[in-house]
């Protein structure tokens, strides 16, 4: 489906905005603007990865941005997690290629091309761009919500598999999304020229670098609850082995007067002995008491 937001009479460049396009929509398109074909096809590949290309006088971009097609926890992929849209700029018109309606877009033309503040078809593709890092604020804030509660999870309750588990799930989501703002930098770095000092474009750049800043320290907090996790796990385990070992040093001495005794030889005089039996097991207290407090003076109980 082809909408037109602009027209060069009343805006000065057209907008078309695609909203899941037929291949005969895209080749009309395409011959009308004078599109590169290797453009057009990746334009229609629903997993490429955010980049910026200038052909001709035609710039070619794609931004992803956080829209998961499914509320599931464990959606990890780049296709679950984000939706692609591509962008044809020109000074004479910008193209918007996605398929499925976004919310974004129909805000934008509400704020700035309904009311006559769009500047030109560079201020729209500024917008655009801003518009797709803004959608990836409030997954920040969630995942930081759901760090806090692995925390309490980890440090204040028992430890379970599903822990371990959704923490997985959650630095698969962090990483991904790092990585699409990380590959996101070209695009910033060509729209955003320093010389000309556009307010605009300097916004973005700072959106840009403070949503990379915010999942970076996200991905290192996660790894940061990862390696305490398994310390936690391995601290936990020693001191089970630590409460078996010392199980085992009482019960050793013990076990070896017993074997002795335990032979049952016709000349082991003690045996024999009235006090014998009372004997050994007054042995072995005295063992075991020894045993105790040497444990209690090192610190070991």
């Amino acid at each position: 489906m082809v909408q037109q937001h602009a027209t060069t009479q009343e805006s000065g460049f057209e907008w078309l905005d695609i909203v899941s396009p037929l291949p005969e929509e895209l080749q009309e398109i395409a011959s009308r603007y004078q599109l590169h074909a290797n453009a057009l096809k990746d334009c229609l590949q629903p997993g490429h990865l955010p980049k910026y290309e200038l052909i001709g006088d035609t710039s070619f971009v794609i931004v992803r941005l956080y829209t998961p097609d499914t509320p599931e926890e464990e959606a990890d992929t780049i296709q679950e997690l984000t939706n692609k849209v591509a962008i044809f700029y020109s000074e004479k018109f910008l193209i918007t290629v996605h398929r499925k309606p976004l919310t974004f877009i129909d805000d934008i033309k509400a704020d700035i091309v309904d009311t006559g503040r769009c500047r030109g078809a560079f201020h729209l593709l500024n917008r655009v761009v801003r518009g797709s890092l803004l959608t990836y604020e409030a997954p920040a804030d969630i995942l930081s919500r759901s760090l806090e509660y692995y925390e309490d999870r980890i440090f204040l309750k028992e430890k379970t598999q599903p822990v371990l588990k959704g923490l997985y799930f959650q630095k698969r989501k962090i990483d991904l999304i790092r990585r699409m703002l990380l590959l996101t930098r070209d695009v910033i770095e060509n729209i955003d020229d320093p010389a000309e000092n556009n307010p605009n474009t300097r916004d973005t750049r700072d959106l840009y670098v403070r949503l990379l800043t915010m999942y970076d320290t996200l991905s290192d907090n996660t790894n940061q609850l990862f390696n305490i996790y398994f310390s936690l796990a391995s601290h936990r385990t020693n001191e089970v082995i630590r409460v078996l070992t010392i199980f085992s040093v009482f019960f050793m001495p013990l076990t070896f007067i017993a074997g002795i005794y335990g032979m049952n030889f016709d000349l082991m005089p003690e045996l024999r002995y009235r006090w014998g039996y009372p004997g050994a097991i007054g042995l072995m207290a005295v063992i075991t008491l020894g045993i105790f407090f040497w444990f209690r003076r090192k610190g070991w109980l």
